[in-house]
């Protein structure tokens, strides 16, 4: 490579089955304009040390794979350029407020399991379910009440950030808040009321402190910080009886049974 500087890259590195504690390793790599820190990782693996563990999937900023605390602040690995960082020194390690599984790798199930406890997905009534009279549609500006965030990885670089999880693990964290907030805000959703007692409980929204470091984090742009506020002020005005306990779903649309949307047709293929 053409134009090359040499970068040291102190690594966290701890095996729970060998070490007591964690430590740090220098490695001394040659790094190029438009090398990203998982470049330096995988040569570090490949011409160093095969031992070195980090999480990676898409390497395109899409799966949240490679999320990893670089110099101080939690981001993805694959679309963080070196330069970017530093031309002398980077420091990488897992990221924080998870249990280490080893060296970059953090263990995310309490980020998943907390999503999974805030129903993130579309409820709706049984009846409808097992019977459905047609479809609901939903104008641009119902979509971009939600819209932003649904951009959310689930990288955990917000839940690494968050000072009230650091010191509270029950704290249900910025991102399956952010999320209760989203299917909140969707308008074919009749789930907010089962949402709410979690979100409002002792370990829900209201612990937030608002110190605003999961939106600035954030690769995607989801601004959870936003979403939590919101959601704070949601369960407040149905508490005060200021707003219903439950937004009744968009009217039903559409054909019913048997009959057709009037939608031209498409095109014949020209391939």
């Amino acid at each position: 490579m053409s134009n090359e500087i040499n970068v040291k890259f102190h690594i966290r590195r701890y095996n729970p089955k060998k070490d007591k504690s964690p430590y740090f390793q220098v490695f001394d790599i040659p790094v190029s304009k438009g090398m990203v820190i998982l470049d330096a990782l995988h040569y570090i693996r490949e011409n160093y040390d095969s031992s070195l563990a980090f999480r990676y999937s898409c390497r395109m900023g899409v799966c949240g794979s490679c999320g990893m605390l670089i110099n101080g602040s939690p981001t993805l690995a694959c679309n963080t350029q070196i330069l970017d960082v530093s031309d002398k020194e980077i420091t990488i390690g897992p990221l924080p407020n998870f249990q280490i599984l080893k060296d970059l790798v953090p263990d995310l199930m309490p980020l998943f399991e907390k999503h999974r406890s805030i129903s993130p997905f579309i409820i709706r009534d049984e009846k409808e379910l097992d019977d459905p009279e047609g479809e609901y549609y939903q104008t641009p500006e119902q979509l971009e009440e939600y819209l932003q965030f649904t951009y959310c990885i689930k990288c955990g670089c917000c839940m690494a950030a968050c000072p009230t999880l650091a010191t509270d693990k029950n704290y249900l964290g910025p991102q399956p808040l952010s999320q209760a907030h989203r299917y909140n805000k969707d308008t074919r959703d009749s789930g907010r009321k089962k949402r709410n007692e979690i979100t409002g409980s002792r370990d829900g929204a209201f612990k937030c402190h608002y110190a605003g470091e999961c939106s600035r984090v954030c690769p995607k742009g989801v601004d959870p910080a936003k979403a939590v506020q919101i959601l704070k002020r949601q369960l407040v005005f149905e508490f005060l009886h200021l707003i219903k306990k439950q937004e009744p779903c968009q009217k039903l649309h559409g054909p019913g049974k048997g009959e057709k949307l009037d939608i031209p047709e498409a095109p014949e293929k020209t391939v």
